[in-house]
């Protein structure tokens, strides 16, 4: 796995001028732009990361925690440190797929997520959400997946307005591994 990093201000080397600008590398960010492991088509055996994810370990799947129904897992494109996602294991897109048992580990799940967030980060807030169909910015529309976002007073800097760049101070495993140890009481 690729991590960011910055670099000295660049010196002119051929071509371009030097300039006094820090370039902070994100080489991981284009396999999410140029769609890679996007599900085919919207069946679950259409390459649905959502449905391979939990037949790898949980330290590779970057899942957190296991229910029944539900589980937590790490968002690879994170807007922020620790975002994660509650996602069903069941293959369905719409909320209202959902059974009532799937539903409330969902629900559990969250609260869960929060708790640890709060334990591990002390996050001060949190985005909370589903984005249901292509048209609402699901980026794999076929499989439910809600997004819990750990929020600091403050975290919303010049990077994401001005430089189109979220900077993140931790390596998702070992992200995965404090909110893991951080997660209240087994589903």
């Amino acid at each position: 796995m690729l991590h960011s990093m910055t670099s000295e201000p660049e010196q002119q080397i051929g071509v371009g001028t030097q300039d006094a600008f820090q370039r902070l590398w994100t080489p991981h960010r284009m396999a999410y732009i140029q769609g890679e492991n996007k599900p085919t088509g919207p069946g679950a055996g259409d390459g649905c990361p959502f449905c391979s994810i939990p037949e790898k370990s949980d330290e590779d799947g970057l899942i957190i925690a296991r229910g029944r129904w539900v589980y937590a897992v790490l968002n690879l494109y994170p807007y922020n440190g620790g975002h994660l996602m509650v996602v069903p294991f069941r293959h369905v897109a719409d909320f209202t797929d959902l059974d009532e048992a799937e539903t409330a580990e969902l629900a559990l799940l969250t609260k869960r997520a929060m708790t640890a967030l709060r334990t591990a980060s002390g996050a001060h807030g949190f985005n909370i959400g589903m984005n249901q169909g292509g048209a609402a910015g699901a980026g794999i529309a076929a499989h439910l997946h809600q997004h819990v976002v750990p929020r600091w007073g403050g975290d919303t800097n010049f990077m994401p307005v001005v430089g189109h760049t979220r900077v993140l101070p931790q390596l998702l495993a070992d992200t995965r591994a404090m909110l893991a140890d951080a997660w209240p009481e087994k589903p």
